[in-house]
This record gives C-alpha cells, sequence and structure tokens, in this order.
C-alpha cells in the first residue's frame, strides 16, 4: 500500500475555523470556536483521506529569519486576538488525543516545515497532501504533492494539482514564487511591485516564465508605466521572492517515517469532546468495534432488593438514591430507590416504594436526616408521587461541584473515581451510550443503584472534610443546601402560561410574516423561496446588484453578518432581517414554549445549579433566562406568563448593576463607590471621566460606549471583544479600556493583585469563598496563563454577584413564610426574582422584597432593586 501522508498547516486552520465560527464557549467559560472547527477538519480528513502518516506545522513565533532579510515582514499584521490565542494550547491537547504528531521549530514557519516534510515525501514516492489557507503553498504542488486550500468556512476545500493550477491560474507549481514576488502580499507585508496585481503578475510570467526573465527583458515590457515601475522596484521583487519562498530543507529533527498515524484512542478523544462541551461529535469517533466490555471485576456488595419496606430497615444519617428513566425530572418515571447505612444496602423497586406508607413517613420526618445525590431531583421527583422529602442533611453533587466546579462530571461514579472509591461502573458502562435511554436487566439495574447508595453513605465524611478544609461549610451548609429545596419547590411550583394568548400570538405573527413576505416579494420584483439562499442569493446579488461581501460553496452567502453590513444599500436587507428574526420567535419561542406546557397549563423549567464555573444558575427546558426581549415582538412573549390565580399579580424585582456595585466594593475604587453612593447614573459618569467631558456633554453614543466598557471590564473582555461589541476598531476599543482604568485606578489595582494572589494560590474566590481553580495561572504559555489572568479577574465579581442574588433568594423564601404571606417565588432569572402574589399583598411586596434583597449582605455601595408588577411577566417589567 502507498503511504500517505496529510501535512496541516496549524495556525492558518485555527485561525481560519476562528473567524470563520461565532464566538462559543464551553461550561467553564473557555473559548472553543477554532478548537470546534479545526476538529471538523481532522474529522473530515481522517474519514476521508485513511492517511498513514500526519503532522500539524505550528509557527514557532513572531521573529523568523526572513526578518533578518526584512525587518518588516509581517508586521502589518494585527495582534492576534486573546479569544484566539488562548485556544492554541488547546488545539495541541486535540491533537494528542487525536495521536496526531505536531511540530514547530524556532525562527522558522509552519510553511518551511510543510515544504521540508513535503520534499521529503515526494523523494520517497509518498502520495502527500497539503491543507491550509495559505496560497503560498501551492509552490510545493507537483505530481506526488497536492494542496487542498480552505475555502469559505472551514471544511471546504478546493484541491490544487499540476493540471488544475494551469487551468485556473495559468501558471505552473514553480511559477508561485514569481507571482508573488510581482504582486506582493499585503497580508504579509511583502512589498512586490507597486501596482502590479495578479492578472499583470501573470501576464507577465507567461511571456517571460520568470521573474529573472522579466527583469532581464523588462525592454520588451508592454505600456510605460508598467516598465517604469518593474524598473524602480526591481530590488523589492528579487527581496519578495526570497521571502516567499519555502524552504524545503529545514533542520527539523522528525522524519517522515517517525509522523505515522495509527488512529485515535476513542475513551480519551471522547473525555476531551465532553470537556470542550463537543457533544455533538461524539458519535463520529465511537464506532461499534470501539465499545469495550467491562470485566465484571466489582467487589462485592451484598445488596437486599426488597418487596415490602419494614422500619428496621430505615435508620437516621441514611444515604438516599432516587433513579429514574430519563432525563427530565419532570416527566420521568421512576425506576428504584435505593438506601444505605452502616447496617446494610437495599433496593427497592419503584412499584413497592411508591406503595410503602412506611417509606414515606421516614421521607417526610424532618428528625429522620438523609444524605443524598442532587436533593433537587429527588424531592422534585417525590413530589410528584404525593412524598414531600424532609431531613435532607448532605448533597453529594453540591458539595462536588463546589470542591472544583471545573470538573466536567458531578455524577456518582465520576465523583467515585475521583476519590479513589472505584467500587461502581460508570452510567454509561451500565446502561450503554446515552445512559438511562435503556434500562438493563433487573439484577445489573438494582445493583448499580444500590451501590450509588453505598458510594454517598461511603464519601460524606470525606466530602464534608474537604469542604471544611477548604473554608467552604458556609457556603455550602448555609447558601448552597438550603437553595436546592428552594429551587426544588420553584420548578415543581411551575409557571402559568396563557396558552390562548401564545397561540394568538403565533397566528399574529403569521400574518406578519406574511406580509413581510410580500414587501420583500415587491422589492424584488418577483416571487422567490425567502428560506432558499441560493435562491435568495441571485436576487440581491445579481438582480438588484448588492455588493458581494463573502461566498460560499454552493453560491452567495446569505448570512446574518452579511446582510448587516448590506442593510443601508437597499430597503429589501431590512425587511429580510426582521422576517428572519420574526421566524426564530415563532419557532424557537412561541412553537417552542406550547410543546413544553403541561396539562395544567404549566412550564416546569429546570435550574442548573451545579454548571457554571462562576456559580450562576442557568435554565434548561425550557431557558426562561432567555426570552428574547431585543425586538418588541420578543419581550411580547412574556405577555403569556400570568399568575396561577385569578386575582394575583407577577411581582418582579431585580438588583441594578449588581456586578458593578461588587466591582466597587471588591476593588475599593474610590471613585466609584463615590459615584454609586452618590446614586450616579454609573454609565454616564464613566462617560464623563473617560471622555473628559462634562455630564451636559455626554452623548448617547459616549454613554453606550462607556456602558460596554463597564461590563466589559466586569467580564474580562479584550480589545478585539469591544470592538467586536461596539463596531469599531481594535485600537480605538484599546483606547477606551485604558483610559478607563486610569479614571478608575483601584480597578487597576484590583486586577494586579488577584492575579498575584491567584498565582500564589492557585484559585480565586467570591466573597463567600466560592472557588474557581485556575491551573494556567502560572504557565509558561503566554495564552494559557493570560486567559487564566483574565479569569482571575472577573470570577471573584460574577461569582460573588451570583451569590448574593442565591442568598437574597433564601432570605426571601423564609421571610415569606414567616409573614404567612401567599406570595411564592416562580424564576430566577440572573439578577432579577419572579414573584406571584395575590393582590392584596402587593403593598406588603413593595417594601418587604425590596428591603430583603438590599440588605442580604453589607457592602462599601448600596444595593438598589428595582421592582414592578402586573397581570403579566411583560406588565412587571
Amino acid at each position: 500500500m502507498t503511504n500517505k501522508l496529510i501535512l496541516i498547516d496549524g495556525n492558518s486552520i485555527a485561525y481560519r475555523a476562528f473567524f470563520a465560527l461565532p464566538l462559543l464557549n464551553n461550561d467553564k467559560g473557555v473559548h472553543t470556536n477554532a478548537v470546534y472547527g479545526f476538529t471538523t477538519m481532522l474529522l473530515k480528513i481522517l474519514e476521508e483521506e485513511n492517511p498513514t502518516h500526519m503532522l500539524v506545522a505550528f509557527d514557532a513565533g513572531k521573529t523568523t529569519f526572513r526578518h533578518k532579510t526584512y525587518e518588516a515582514y509581517k508586521g502589518g499584521r494585527q495582534k492576534t486576538p486573546p479569544e484566539l490565542s488562548e485556544q492554541l494550547p488547546i488545539l495541541r491537547e486535540l491533537l494528542d488525543a487525536f495521536n496526531i504528531s505536531h511540530y514547530e521549530l524556532p525562527l522558522y514557519e509552519a510553511d518551511d516545515i510543510i515544504g521540508t516534510l513535503a520534499r521529503k515525501g515526494e523523494q520517497a514516492n509518498w502520495e502527500v497532501k497539503v491543507i491550509s489557507g495559505d496560497r503560498d503553498l501551492l509552490q510545493l504542488v507537483s505530481e506526488r504533492v497536492t494542496v487542498a486550500l480552505t475555502k469559505k468556512g472551514i471544511t471546504n476545500v478546493e484541491t490544487y494539482t499540476p493540471e488544475y493550477m494551469k487551468e485556473k491560474m495559468e501558471i505552473s507549481p514553480e511559477q508561485v514564487i514569481d507571482l508573488k514576488a510581482l504582486m506582493g502580499d499585503s497580508s504579509d507585508n511583502i512589498p512586490g511591485v507597486p501596482g502590479v496585481g495578479e492578472k499583470t503578475a501573470v501576464k507577465l510570467l507567461k511571456q517571460f516564465t520568470t521573474l529573472e526573465n522579466v527583469f532581464a527583458n523588462v525592454q520588451e515590457v508592454s505600456g510605460k508605466k508598467l516598465k517604469e515601475k518593474l524598473e524602480t522596484h526591481q530590488e523589492d521583487a528579487f527581496m519578495s521572492k526570497e521571502l516567499v519562498t519555502i524552504h524545503v530543507d529545514t533542520p527539523i529533527e522528525t522524519t517522515i517515517e517517525q509522523i505515522g498515524y495509527q488512529g485515535y484512542d476513542v475513551m480519551k478523544l471522547n473525555q476531551l469532546f465532553r470537556d470542550l462541551g463537543f457533544h455533538s461529535l461524539i458519535n463520529r469517533i465511537e464506532g461499534e468495534e470501539d465499545k469495550k466490555q467491562v470485566e465484571d471485576t466489582l467487589p462485592d456488595l451484598h445488596v437486599t432488593i426488597v418487596d415490602q419496606v419494614e422500619e428496621s430497615m430505615l435508620a437516621n444519617h441514611t444515604a438516599l438514591v432516587i433513579e429514574m428513566l430519563g432525563e427530565n425530572y419532570h416527566e420521568a418515571s421512576i425506576v428504584g430507590i435505593s438506601i444505605a447505612h452502616d447496617k446494610g444496602v437495599y433496593f427497592i423497586p419503584a412499584d413497592v416504594a411508591l406503595q410503602s406508607s412506611v417509606l414515606k413517613q421516614w421521607l417526610e420526618d424532618e428528625k429522620q436526616k438523609k444524605m443524598v445525590f442532587d436533593a433537587k431531583k429527588a424531592t422534585v421527583l417525590m413530589k410528584r408521587h404525593g412524598i414531600d422529602i424532609k431531613g435532607i442533611d448532605f448533597d453529594l453533587l453540591i458539595a462536588s461541584y463546589l470542591i472544583n466546579p471545573a470538573e466536567s462530571h458531578h455524577d456518582i461514579p465520576s465523583i467515585s473515581h475521583r476519590l479513589g472509591e472505584t467500587s461502581i461502573r460508570y452510567d454509561e458502562e451500565v446502561y450503554g451510550k446515552g445512559a438511562k435511554l435503556q434500562v438493563p436487566e433487573q439484577d445489573a439495574l438494582s445493583d448499580h443503584i444500590a451501590r450509588k447508595a453505598h458510594i454517598v453513605n461511603k464519601l460524606k465524611q470525606t466530602v464534608v472534610q474537604q469542604l471544611k478544609d477548604n473554608d467552604q461549610w458556609e457556603l455550602y451548609h448555609d447558601l448552597e443546601l438550603p437553595l436546592t429545596l428552594i429551587l426544588a419547590d420553584m420548578e415543581h411550583t411551575g409557571v402559568s402560561v396563557d396558552v390562548d394568548r401564545l397561540k394568538g400570538m403565533g397566528e399574529g405573527l403569521q400574518k406578519r410574516l406574511a406580509q413581510i413576505q410580500q414587501n420583500i416579494y415587491e422589492l424584488a420584483g418577483e416571487t422567490f423561496n425567502l428560506n432558499s439562499p441560493k435562491q435568495l442569493g441571485p436576487i440581491l446579488f445579481e438582480k438588484l446588484q448588492l455588493p458581494v461581501i463573502k461566498k460560499t460553496k454552493t453560491g452567495y452567502s446569505t448570512s446574518a453578518d452579511v446582510l448587516e453590513q448590506l442593510e443601508d444599500k437597499h430597503p429589501i436587507i431590512s425587511e429580510i432581517l426582521l422576517y428572519r428574526q420574526l421566524g426564530k420567535l415563532q419557532s424557537t419561542y412561541i412553537e417552542g414554549l406550547l410543546k413544553v406546557v403541561d396539562d395544567t397549563g404549566k412550564i416546569h423549567t429546570r435550574f442548573n445549579q451545579a454548571l457554571t464555573q462562576t456559580g450562576r444558575l442557568s435554565s434548561t427546558e425550557p431557558n426562561l433566562q432567555n426570552i428574547p426581549i431585543r425586538l418588541e415582538e420578543g419581550r411580547k412573549i412574556r405577555q403569556a406568563f400570568i399568575p396561577s390565580q385569578k386575582g394575583w399579580k407577577l411581582f418582579a424585582a431585580d438588583y441594578s448593576q449588581i456586578e458593578l456595585r461588587v466591582l466597587a466594593h471588591i476593588a475599593n475604587d474610590e471613585k466609584l463607590i463615590q459615584a454609586f453612593n452618590d446614586h450616579e447614573d454609573i454609565h454616564t459618569k464613566t462617560a464623563m471621566d473617560v471622555f473628559h467631558v462634562e455630564k451636559d456633554q455626554v452623548t448617547d453614543q459616549m454613554r453606550r460606549q462607556a456602558k460596554a466598557v463597564n461590563f466589559g471590564i466586569v467580564y474580562g473582555i479584550s480589545d478585539f471583544g469591544l470592538s467586536q461589541s461596539l463596531g469599531i476598531t481594535r485600537k480605538e476599543a484599546k483606547t477606551f479600556i485604558d483610559r478607563y482604568l486610569q479614571s478608575y485606578p483601584g480597578v487597576q489595582t484590583y486586577m494586579d493583585d488577584i492575579v498575584q494572589d491567584a498565582k500564589q494560590k492557585g484559585y480565586v474566590t467570591t466573597l463567600m469563598n466560592r472557588r474557581r481553580y485556575l491551573p494556567d495561572i502560572t504557565s509558561r504559555n503566554f495564552n494559557r496563563r493570560s486567559f487564566a489572568e483574565r479569569t482571575a479577574m472577573n470570577t471573584p465579581i460574577q461569582g460573588t454577584a451570583a451569590d448574593i442574588i442565591k442568598k437574597a433568594m433564601i432570605d426571601l423564601y423564609y421571610t415569606l413564610a414567616e409573614e404567612q404571606l401567599e406570595a411564592r417565588m416562580l424564576l430566577q432569572v440572573h439578577d432579577e426574582l419572579i414573584i406571584e402574589a395575590p393582590e392584596h399583598e402587593l403593598d406588603t411586596l413593595k417594601e418587604l422584597v425590596a428591603n430583603v434583597m438590599e440588605q442580604t449582605v453589607s457592602l462599601h455601595v448600596p444595593l438598589v432593586v428595582d421592582y414592578a408588577f402586573g397581570d403579566t411577566w411583560y406588565d412587571a417589567k
């Protein structure tokens, strides 16, 4: 079999993947779009090319041997966005998981490494394929070397052979160097001959063959101006040729034989994909042949399968695990309950458990303390069956999450294995891929669930001690554990939806969409399939003659970013954008919400308490924290959320600029503190300080930019990120950030100090001692270290704000109970709490809610709560 060598230009593909995809984050807050695009490219290559040998080449640094020839080489390039830089180390981890060799060499570029290995492969009579986005590599094309250049997107490529180059470019591979020498390359700051473009360069090479012949026969060149340019810039042209020539004898320390590719380790890659959040790619790496049977080597555990629950089986301080079939516990069915204590381990089938009055009485006894995994899930599951669990005093899920929120998996087997307790299989090894989708035979099921209870019982003391050693016991015991039960109550209660109104909105949107569609047809002068880019593209770019921004493999790009650039060119664009926005509202939100309304007319979201590294809650199935509010039509969706009883109102209370107030407190910045204590508009104040103007001179744009910087600082935004959000240059964005830090020196001091503190401790904490570990804070790799430093700066702010709203929820929940009010919390939307209450309690709530939330913690600045109420969630805003 002929050896096949694949050589990939790592920096080029990573760069193109980064800009081809929107910024993506995994659940740890790490940007992953470049890694995701790179991964899809790798998978496609492996599936289609079946390489025997493979290597990814990277640039080693900014300085290369070419800078000795021309100091300004690549001098015009912008600094790599930190959102991309931080992903480059992850790319190397990815390649290691794929078992793909990667290489870099000081003073040389990836092109030189690729050129050297391609030449060696060619000399060994191997088939060689180079993959890049850089046209310079076309000079390597030969009978045995092909070059695939990425097109728009990342996985689409155009493959060049000598024949294809002659047909498309009218030159041979050997002439690529001369072509680039004549036309130059602005992206690499290669001068070439000014005024000579690709067409002129090709014409010259077709006439004279080589660069040397062009200048040897310059008098024969037609055109006085062109001849003058060539004569004036001959030295630049030959220097450019030297710069663009790829070295094929680079002193690399690896041979083509050493970069053999034997395939990837499925388990290792599976784990990395999970950590990165690439769940959609997992099926592409797991074939039937890769499934490994787990040997039955678990230590024996005596499990009593119960057909009748007796009091003697139940005890104080018992571990309790309730297993369900399905992912959503608001609708999943219970398959069994296991309990474990020092005297025994028991498995109770669901039908036995749910009919047992003895078990019900024990579960509802506050004095009988229970250790559980996921108290919220257990509580909701049993509430659905008329059982109100009480006495939960330990939750292994929450404890594990607090100890290290960076861990990707907080299920019982994963926690167990991390702590050295391996007497249990992973769920997927028992249930198969996509855990809990299929129920195994009864013995395996009962044993596995029983082992979970056994593990909870066994690990409690170890985990509690870790919490105490970390000074996190109060955070766990006084904040997170009580909150689990409050969230369970909120989830089980659910929020009522006016289904008829939601359907009416859908019908109204359909009519609006139909009208907008008609407007578009009139502007286009014809009808067509508006949802088909193939039909829309020719209308916009051929018939209406709008400027082409971007092309795709199948034609013209009509993506949102393209249309937004064209919005001022023709009125049809605004109509198309509106049509798409309203279409998404219709399908994702109106139709999506209607699908999850239960028989009682309520929606039961799930709050994820053990997911984010900052401590913020998230919401799923459906995500009620993400109801769109930018469009009025989106805001009106909130009109469908109503109180559950007649004569009741919805009451919304939210913290005003809580993260900026936390920043003022933590940074102890005098100017920020003074501004908040004087109740100034903080964005106007920031605009005054940054732009050096008086209050009456602050324009709306100034305030908008100041607001973006204010919140950008909180989230560790870079000059690249700020430039994207404001539509300005990176230089302007950097100037804004620098002025901000000059205006608020306490913030700059805080940023410097928190990074140094993190380097000493290895983690940062919130005011309530929530931890986030930063293993890369002392990394020798600049990109890893930079990301960790930004994380160190913003986590204490975001995390403290999250802790405050959680404490406010607890304080308010118990205050409402103490005051014997009927009002109850329904939702938490980041800094906002949604409550439903009878109308006669509103006057009490106006004072009580704001007072409780504003007094929940004491900071250097006041916490301010705004509130509103009405017949719907929309009215309460």
